[in-house]
Formats: C-alpha cells, sequence, structure tokens
C-alpha cells in the first residue's frame, strides 16, 4: 500500500542487515559475533564450531535445529574470507534513523517499549525462503502492538530498510508471505537482486589465499548454505565461447546441481511474483556505483576466472554487486526511482550521502539526488597476511586533477594511520607498511580543500596471521 512520502512518527522502520550482519549462537554460546571483539578472534571462534553450523547436504528451507539461533545485528566491521563481502557494521545506520529521524529503537531489557525502530537479525546460513518466514513472525506482532495505540497509529505500515541479502529477505517476505499488505516502502542498499558473479567464484574457487586450517572448513561451510546460492547471478553470466550462459545451462565445479538450481529457482519465483508495482509498495533501490566490479566469468579446469565485463561494457558497481544487478530484472535501468552513489558494498549502508537520502526517504518528499562530489574508484585487497605491504589504488572519475590520501581506522574507529596517494599511470597510489593482524576500514577521499569535493569511498581488509593457527 502507498501513503505520502513521510513515516515518522507513524510506521515502523525495520531493519534488514546482510549476510554475515547478524551475530548467531548455538546453544547458547556466541560462535558469530566480531561485535563483541577483535574479528580475527571472531573467525577463529567460528572456525572452531564450523563443522557444527555446516549445513545437511540437501537442506533447502527446512529449519536445521542444530541449536543456531540469531542474536543481534553487527554493529561493528565484520569480514569471513570467502564468504561475501566485508561490512562496516550497522551502527551508523540506527544511529542516524534514532536520533536524526526520530524514531524509537526497540531495546531488547525493556519489552513494554513501544518501538518504531526493531531490526530482524537472522541466520544468514538459511535460504531467505526461510528468513522470510522468519520476519513475518518478528514483525507481525510488533506492527500489532504499534497499531494498538488507535489514532494515527491504527494504519501504521512497515518500511524496510535492508543492506545486501537483506533486500533478498525481505522480498520474499513481501512478495510470497503477505507482507506487501502491511508494507509502505521497501528500500534496499547495495541489494544482489540479480546476484553477484563474487558469490561464484566465492563458492567455486573458495577462500583465496590460505588462512591455516581454516579454509577448507570455510569453503565447505559456504557450499553448505542455500544463502550462498541464492547469491549466484540469475543472469546470463558464464562467457562460453562468446555465448553468456546462466549458472544453470554451465557445470560448475565443485557445486551440487541442485543446490545451484534452487538458487536460481528462488530468483525465478521473486521475478515471477511481478514486483513492487504489482503489490503496491514503494521500492526505493540505494545502488553503489563506480567500482571495478565483477560481472562475467569464465570455467578454466577446476576454477572459475572473472571478468570485469558484460557485452564488451564495463558497468562497474560496488566491488560486490555489479550495476545491473542492484535491482530487480523488471526495472528499468535508467528508472528515476533508483538512487546511485560512490562507495563500496560493505560501505553503502553507512555513507552519510545514503544517510541523507534515507532521512528524505522517511521524513520528507522523496526526491531524486544525484551523488555529490568527484566520484573515486577504490582498490584494496581484502586479505593479506601478516608482514605483506598493503597496497592502495584509486583513480578518479575523468582523470580530474585532484591530492588524494587513504585514513585507515580499526576495528573500533580508531585512526591508525593516514597515506598519502601519489599520482602517476592515470591512477593514485600509495603503500601502508607493518599493520598488525585485525581488520581494518580504508576510506580514500580528498586532502586539504579537496576534502568537500570528493566522494569518500570506503573499503575494508583483513590482516591475518596464520602463525597463530599453528
Amino acid at each position: 500500500m502507498t501513503g505520502s512520502a513521510g513515516v515518522v512518527g507513524r510506521d515502523i522502520v525495520v531493519v534488514i542487515p546482510g549476510i554475515l550482519g547478524s551475530t548467531l549462537r548455538k546453544d547458547g554460546e556466541l560462535v558469530w559475533a566480531p561485535s563483541a571483539g577483535a574479528v580475527t578472534r571472531a573467525i577463529r571462534t567460528l572456525g572452531r564450531s564450523v563443522r557444527g553450523l555446516t549445513l545437511p547436504q540437501g537442506i533447502g528451507d527446512r529449519e536445521p535445529e542444530d541449536g543456531v539461533e540469531a542474536d543481534d545485528v553487527v554493529h561493528g566491521l565484520h569480514l569471513l574470507p570467502g564468504i561475501w563481502s566485508a561490512g562496516i557494521g550497522y551502527r551508523a545506520l540506527l544511529r542516524h534513523l534514532e536520533h536524526t529521524c526520530g524514531l524509537i529503537l526497540e531495546q531488547p531489557h525493556e519489552p513494554g517499549l513501544l518501538a518504531n525502530l526493531i531490526t530482524f537479525p537472522y541466520d544468514w546460513r538459511l535460504s531467505s525462503r526461510a528468513n522470510g518466514r522468519r520476519l513475518k513472525a518478528r514483525v507481525t506482532p510488533a506492527l500489532e502492538r504499534w497499531r494498538a495505540q488507535g489514532g494515527q497509529f491504527a494504519g501504521a505500515e512497515l518500511v524496510l530498510v535492508c543492506h545486501s541479502m537483506g533486500g533478498l529477505v525481505a522480498r520474499w517476505y513481501l512478495e510470497k508471505e503477505g507482507g506487501a499488505e502491511v508494507t509502505r516502502k521497501l528500500v534496499t542498499i547495495g541489494t544482489p537482486h540479480r546476484g553477484a558473479v563474487k558469490a561464484l567464484a566465492q563458492l567455486v574457487n573458495g577462500v583465496r589465499k590460505g588462512i591455516g586450517p581454516l579454509q577448507a572448513d570455510l569453503t565447505e561451510l559456504a557450499r553448505s548454505m542455500p544463502s550462498m546460492y541464492e547469491l549466484l547471478p540469475e543472469y546470463a553470466c558464464i562467457d562460453s565461447g562468446g555465448k553468456l550462459l546462466r549458472t544453470t545451462e554451465a557445470s560448475l565445479p565443485g557445486l551440487p546441481t541442485r543446490m545451484v538450481g534452487d538458487g536460481a529457482r528462488f530468483h525465478d519465483e521473486l521475478n515471477a511474483a511481478g514486483g513492487a508495482g504489482a503489490h503496491g509498495y514503494d521500492l526505493i533501490p540505494i545502488v553503489g556505483v563506480r567500482q571495478r566490479t565483477w560481472t562475467t566469468a569464465r570455467i578454466s579446469g577446476q576454477r572459475v576466472e572473472t571478468l570485469l565485463t558484460i557485452g564488451g561494457e564495463d558497468e562497474r558497481g560496488d566491488a560486490t554487486v555489479p550495476r545491473l544487478s542492484a535491482t530487480p530484472r523488471w526495472l528499468d535501468l535508467e528508472s528515476s526511482i533508483i538512487r546511485w552513489f560512490t562507495d563500496q558494498h560493505g560501505s553503502l549502508h553507512g555513507n552519510q550521502s545514503v544517510l541523507d537520502e534515507l532521512e528524505r526517504v522517511l521524513v520528507r518528499p522523496i526526491f531524486r539526488r544525484a551523488a555529490p562530489g568527484i566520484e573515486v574508484e577504490a582498490q584494496v585487497e581484502e586479505l593479506i597476511l601478516a608482514g605483506e605491504d598493503l597496497e592502495i589504488t584509486a583513480s578518479v572519475a575523468g582523470d580530474t586533477r585532484v591530492a588524494l590520501r587513504a585514513d585507515v581506522t580499526g576495528e573500533a574507529g580508531e585512526p591508525v594511520t593516514a597515506v598519502r596517494l601519489r599520482a602517476g599511470g592515470g591512477a593514485h597510489r600509495g603503500v601502508v607498511e607493518g599493520l598488525a593482524p585485525g581488520a581494518y576500514q580504508v576510506t580514500m577521499g580528498g586532502v586539504g580543500a579537496m576534502a568537500a569535493r570528493v566522494s569518500p569511498v570506503t573499503c575494508a581488509t583483513l590482516v591475518w596471521d596464520p602463525m597463530e593457527d599453528a
């Protein structure tokens, strides 16, 4: 159902994180909780539990009944090599919605508090179908309590603000579980509506760099997760002699045909549902652009080789989700409802321009707002080993002359170092030496008077010490 633009004070806003963006407990013990300590510690904790987290073959949309429960959204930096992309956490997003947009954040220790900002942590191993059902069970009683206040609240609806895979969970709830009947808006931020080649490469190739004894286990875990197969591209992306094939039309090394096919059927079922226009809610896709993004692939022996182009064109994206994939199949890529922003996948939901746009969506009438400033493309290795240098590369749209720097911060946002990037050969480059094991954010932006003119781009990297596993 649609209505006026502003929702604050009337509707309930639900924040749905992406894959890896929810903490997990198994039999009461935290097994994935980057927000509770160092990212490297969280990865090792999960690694010790990975056999118990690996799902049985052919689980489909069933509940695993293995004692694993989602506990909270991840508030800080999180990443897991070989499974999707790093994320900066949801602290900035929730603070903005609470303090700037004036929403009341649900408090677990105050069950009687009436709140119109709630989070939906979920078991990201499972299919979006299963989590879509869980979302329905989560929001239905919350909306009933809110509506019971009467008056202007009697007709309250939902506004779903989703990052990454959270948008797929939301779409299943909306279009297959009846959620559209009580939803006013769906905001997707970097959602792989049509999948991503990165998921294909991760499932087939596994972890790209050795991280000790966790490597094989993490690949096994990823291959057991129905959610990862739903992240496979639904569009024709596999280059076979100059012809592009869908994942179901090619033999993917090491992957079970049944799970690949079920991932494709998930997208086919969503596409057949007709989309937002057929169901009456408003869709607002927020899309990351300008970053080098794998868009097609080629099978080479038992591995996947990733390519940046499709049909000879480099369309880019947010470094994880290709531009063509960040909106549903039924939406024209030139549609005026799409909001374009220059940043990477794991940082889009904390980008200040994106947060400003959310404020407009929730508080003021909606209008299209172009991403401001000079656009930067950033490249940083997602995983390096302790003792290796971190190489940073950036380029500027239109070869605009601008001074750039990279600010490196730790997991808690504390400054670590800053590096001036030197221009030459069509790019800006810098090197950071001697980073201690841990996870870091690298933000590229302008220097001095240029700082306000450059749209900053944030990447994440993990420095791993395999000797600590010995």
